[in-house]
C-alpha cells in the first residue's frame, strides 16, 4: 500500500464516508505522491526546483503517471506546484485503484431520496489491514521515542500537514502528539533529500490547502 492509499483510508470511516476536509485530503494526496516519487528514488529537490534524477518507472501507475508530467514539462517548478496539480482529480483515482484492488467498494445511495451520494466502504470480506498496520505504525511513532522509518515519517508528515492528526489520534493528548510529529518531521532519520522533501511539501500541502479554502469562501461571499 502507498502513502496515498493509506492517507485515503485514513480520512474515511467504516461505512466509507469522508471524514476529513475534502480540500486537505487532496493537497495531501498531492503532496503523498511527491513524497512516494522520493522515497522511490526518482525525484529530488535542487535548489528549489523540483527535477527528476531517475525515469525509471515504479510500476505503480499512479505515480508513474506523476513521474511522467514532471518529467515532460520544460519549466522548473517548486514543490508547490506540484502538490497543486496533483490534487486535482487524485483522491478519484485512489478511491478506483482501492476498489479494484478490493479493498473498498461502492455504494451508491440518497440523501433526503433526493440528493446522490457515494460512499466507500470496505469490501464484502476484506480486512482492513492496510489502514490497521497505517495506524499502528503512526501510534508506535508518536508514542515511542525511538527511531522511525522514513515511509512511517512520510505519512505522519502529510498526517499534520492535512490536520488529521486530531481524528488520528483522538485518544492521545494532542499537545504532545503536535509536539512528537515536529520531531518526527526534522527528525535525522532519512537521507537529506527525504527530509527536505517532506518539509518542502508539509508547507506546500497546509499552504495550498489554506489558500483553497479561503478562495472558495470568498467567492461564496
Amino acid at each position: 500500500m502507498n502513502l496515498l492509499g493509506e492517507l485515503l483510508l485514513l480520512a474515511y470511516d467504516d461505512e466509507g464516508r469522508k471524514i476529513h476536509d475534502g480540500t486537505r485530503l487532496d493537497y495531501g494526496l498531492g503532496g503523498a505522491l511527491l513524497l512516494e516519487l522520493t522515497l522511490s528514488g526518482r525525484i529530488d529537490v535542487v535548489g528549489k526546483a523540483v527535477v527528476v534524477i531517475d525515469p525509471s518507472p515504479t510500476g505503480d501507475p499512479l505515480v508513474d503517471d506523476a513521474l511522467a508530467r514532471i518529467r515532460d514539462d520544460s519549466r522548473a517548478r517548486k514543490p508547490g506546484y506540484w502538490v497543486g496539480k496533483f490534487a486535482k482529480g487524485t483522491r478519484q483515482r485512489v478511491l478506483d485503484h482501492l476498489v479494484l484492488r478490493e479493498i473498498l467498494r461502492v455504494e451508491h445511495g440518497t440523501v433526503l431520496w433526493i440528493f446522490p451520494k457515494t460512499t466507500y466502504p470496505a469490501a464484502h470480506g476484506a480486512e482492513p489491514t492496510a489502514e490497521t498496520d497505517a495506524r499502528q505504525r503512526m501510534r508506535t511513532a508518536v508514542t515511542t521515542t525511538g527511531a522511525v522509518d522514513a515511509r512511517t515519517a512520510a505519512l505522519c508528515s502529510l498526517v499534520s500537514a492535512t490536520d488529521m492528526n486530531r481524528k488520528v489520534f483522538a485518544d492521545l493528548d494532542r499537545r504532545r502528539v503536535t509536539a512528537r510529529l515536529k520531531e518526527i518531521s526534522e527528525g535525522d532519520w532519512a537521507s537529506a533529500a527525504v527530509k527536505r522533501a517532506i518539509q518542502d511539501v508539509q508547507t506546500a500541502v497546509m499552504a495550498g490547502a489554506i489558500a483553497a479554502t479561503t478562495a472558495a469562501a470568498t467567492g461564496s461571499g
